[in-house]
């Protein structure tokens, strides 16, 4: 059983790449072989819409035709039994190197003529976990269900389980007095911090443990 994390925040050691190690230790409680990759150390490209992988002769079995640094990584994932995405949200949606991950895994699979809309024939169990600055109970009002939403129906069409979690009001800054920030409370950030944050690890842990139990 094979587990990948993909980081999608640029922060190798914050809030998004440590909740995704919580995650990695869940699948990995089951047995599984987990690994972490970081997105900002790769060079690559979105959906070049060549629609290489929609001809009638293609023989691509799920696979962008780009070639470039997330050719193996995609790859990886194809064989993998668990994928777990993360990305802070950056003015009001996921990195654009998630976007562009997420474009090259998924229409290359994508269906143009079947009603299941997937050429995927095996079975990949998937979480998101998403990061942000937004405190929870503006997430709803600000249209974030329909990102979180959206993305889960995609994931899904790699035949798996398919689930999302949320950790808001997050910690920016080692030291908010560096930083021109005073709309937000840096007490209060703290707090977040030290109370909610490790109850998000709990949860990406559960999440983690959770996909790698549906592999069984």
């Amino acid at each position: 059983m094979k587990a990948l994390a993909i980081n999608g925040s640029p922060r190798k050691d914050w809030n998004t790449a440590t909740l995704l190690r919580k995650a990695l230790e869940g699948a990995a409680s089951i047995g599984s072989e987990t690994q972490l990759l970081h997105l900002c150390d790769l060079n690559f490209k979105g959906c070049c819409s060549c629609f290489a992988c929609k001809r009638k002769t293609s023989n691509v079995n799920g696979l962008c035709v780009m070639k470039d640094d997330l050719t193996q990584i995609l790859k990886n994932v194809l064989s993998s039994d668990i994928l777990i995405l993360g990305s802070p949200i950056y003015l009001g949606s996921i990195t654009g190197e998630v976007k562009s991950f997420i474009e090259r895994l998924i229409f290359a699979n994508l269906s143009y003529d079947s009603a299941e809309r997937t050429n995927f024939t095996g079975t990949i169990q998937t979480g998101f976990i998403y990061t942000m600055g937004l405190p929870h109970e503006m997430i709803e009002s600000s249209g974030y269900p329909y990102i979180f939403e959206n993305n889960k129906n995609y994931l899904q069409l790699l035949n798996g389980h398919s689930e999302y979690m949320i950790s808001a009001d997050n910690y920016q800054f080692d030291d908010y007095s560096k930083y021109a920030a005073s709309n937000f409370n840096a007490e209060h950030k703290a707090q977040i911090k030290e109370k909610q944050f490790p109850i998000d690890c709990q949860n990406a842990f559960k999440m983690g443990e959770k996909l790698a139990l549906l592999c069984k």
